[in-house]
C-alpha cells in the first residue's frame, strides 16, 4: 500500500489444471459466463474481453432478484499463461479505479493462481471484494475445475 487511503487484498487458490487452462478460464468470455460471479445463485449474462494490452474487459453479474452489477477495466499486462494485469472499476464507483493482478504458476499438473487487488478505496470495499473474489474462485472450481484444491 502506498498510503493509508489505499487497501489491498491477496488470494491464492490451486486448481487441478494446466496454467493454460486456468489462464483461458479468466480470459474467455464463453467460459467466464459460466463461472465469473460471486455466489452460486448468481449468473453472468454478459462478458466482453479484448485480450490485448489496452484492450477492455467488461463483466455483468446478475443477482437472483435480477439486479445487475457491471465491472471491468483495461488490460495493462498480458503474458499468457503466467500473468495478467488490468485496471478494475465498478459501475457504481467509476472513480475508484483499482489495480488487479493475476499470476499463474504450474507445478505437477496443478496451477496456483495468486490474485492481488490493489488501490481499493476503503476497508469496507476491500472486505466486500475479498468475499466476492473468494466466491468467484469457488464458482470457478465448481463449474470449470471440479477438482480444485482449496
Amino acid at each position: 500500500m502506498s498510503d493509508s487511503s489505499e487497501y489491498s487484498l491477496r488470494i491464492e487458490r490451486t486448481f487441478n489444471a494446466s496454467a493454460e487452462e486456468v489462464f483461458d478460464a479468466w480470459t474467455s468470455p464463453e467460459v467466464m459466463r459460466r463461472w465469473f460471479h460471486c455466489r452460486e445463485n448468481w449468473s453472468t449474462p454478459e462478458v466482453e474481453v479484448d485480450l490485448r494490452v489496452g484492450g477492455h474487459i467488461r463483466v455483468v453479474m446478475r443477482h437472483p432478484d435480477a439486479t445487475e452489477e457491471e465491472m471491468g477495466g483495461t488490460f495493462t499486462s498480458i503474458d499468457r499463461p503466467r500473468h495478467l494485469a488490468m485496471t478494475w472499476t465498478f459501475s457504481e464507483e467509476p472513480s475508484d479505479e483499482q489495480a488487479l493482478e493475476l499470476c499463474f504458476s504450474e507445478s505437477g499438473g496443478r496451477t496456483t493462481v495468486v490474485l492481488v487487488n490493489r488501490r481499493i478505496g476503503s476497508g469496507e470495499r476491500r472486505d466486500l471484494q475479498h468475499t466476492g473474489w473468494q466466491g468467484c474462485f469457488d464458482e470457478l472450481a465448481r463449474h470449470w475445475f471440479a477438482g480444485a484444491v482449496v
